[in-house]
């Protein structure tokens, strides 16, 4: 048994009584940037739809709704049949599937709820119409479209409307369009301005081939944390999945200033070598390092230097800077998604103290 189930982390514990590493939520943080990213939706035309992945917690889904969003977004086919159990059914699945276990599941989901999925292959439409049999109608299907991340998706235009005449075709219900253009790793500007309406217009210019042709498309699905008020301003998006906004971690800040930093990792300094040095017990097991070291959450004077499997070697770099071993600091998250996969809990905390347990739902399956 770890020490955290020995120690039963509850709501008014103190935050420095907190067996560690621990990951930790700013509350009054998390509370701003989703009225942020609300009010900016309450004065739109388009919908948002967050991306489950960039929390993995009910509660959080829930208050994204609560606060005016449209649906979520999922990645896989186990996040939607999740939410739907917590009644949460305007989903999307903003990715593709393919086999028989993977499309007889989501047959089974779509007799349930309205989920939608994302297609790019024809094959895979075939096989949809096919496994469903007379309930090939109750599958909700976007094609994506590859805007410029060159990942999934069919190409824009001919390609794209080959493949929504195929949907029609086989009697699934064809919804409309998706095309991810991928984070913009760009400050704002006129630079990335352009390289997010450059996306967007192949995705604008798909809709109207496809509505020139006779066909509906009742959704054009796109965006992200960083450039959603660029994309709001695009002709023909319906709406953004924008997930990082609530939690955002410390490498998105620069591409999204407008919301703050949230997730911290609490641990404790198990060594020191003065002048030198100082050593935490928390480590790749407890944070990413994948995109960049984590950075000392309030206290000058310190740097992460290495991030180990169960420590961070944390550099001074002031020497008047107060901390000794058994002392406890926190260390900002630097990249969340993966982040989130190392823990079962997140533990929002407010002034000093630990308000809400949060589960995080990070089953890999499905």
């Amino acid at each position: 048994m770890c020490l955290k189930e020995r120690i039963a982390i509850r709501p008014g514990m103190e935050v420095t009584d907190l067996p560690t590493p621990v990951l930790l939520m700013d509350l009054d943080g998390m509370e701003r940037n989703l009225l942020r990213m609300a009010t900016f939706f309450r004065a739109s035309r388009l919908g948002l739809r967050p991306h489950f992945k960039a929390h993995q917690v009910f509660s959080l889904a829930k208050r994204q709704i609560e606060f005016g969003a449209i649906g979520l977004t999922c990645a896989r086919l186990d996040q939607a049949e999740a939410l739907v159990h917590q009644g949460i059914d305007n989903i999307l699945v903003a990715n593709e599937i393919a086999g028989a276990s993977k499309i007889a599941h989501f047959v089974d989901l779509s007799r349930r709820a309205p989920v939608i999925v994302a297609v790019d292959n024809s094959k895979v439409v075939c096989d949809m119409a096919t496994l469903a049999g007379e309930w090939k109608q109750e599958l909700n299907v976007v094609v994506d479209v590859d805007v410029r991340l060159g990942r999934c998706g069919v190409k824009p235009g001919v390609a794209a409307l080959s493949l929504a005449k195929l949907v029609l075709e086989k009697g699934l219900r064809f919804r409309g369009l998706m095309g991810y253009e991928g984070q913009v790793p760009l400050p704002p500007g006129p630079e990335k301005d352009r390289v997010v309406r450059q996306a967007l217009s192949r995705l604008a210019d798909t809709k109207t081939m496809l509505e020139g042709e006779g066909i509906g498309v009742e959704i054009v699905s796109c965006g992200g944390t960083s450039d959603f008020s660029i994309a709001a301003q695009c002709p023909g998006i319906t709406e953004i999945q924008a997930g990082s906004y609530l939690l955002m971690d410390s490498a998105y800040i620069p591409f999204a200033p407008e919301f703050e930093s949230t997730l911290s990792i609490l641990a404790t300094v198990i060594s020191k070598t003065p002048g030198e040095r100082i050593v935490v017990d928390a480590g790749c097991r407890a944070m990413s390092g994948e995109n960049g070291l984590p950075s000392v959450k309030g206290l000058l004077g310190l740097r992460a230097k290495a991030l180990h499997i169960e420590h961070t070697v944390v550099e001074i770099t002031d020497p008047a800077v107060a901390i000794e071993v058994g002392d406890k600091i926190e260390m900002w998250v630097h990249f969340l998604d993966q982040t989130l996969g190392l823990h079962n809990h997140i533990y929002g905390v407010r002034r000093g103290q630990v308000e809400e347990v949060l589960k995080i739902e990070n089953s890999s399956s499905g």
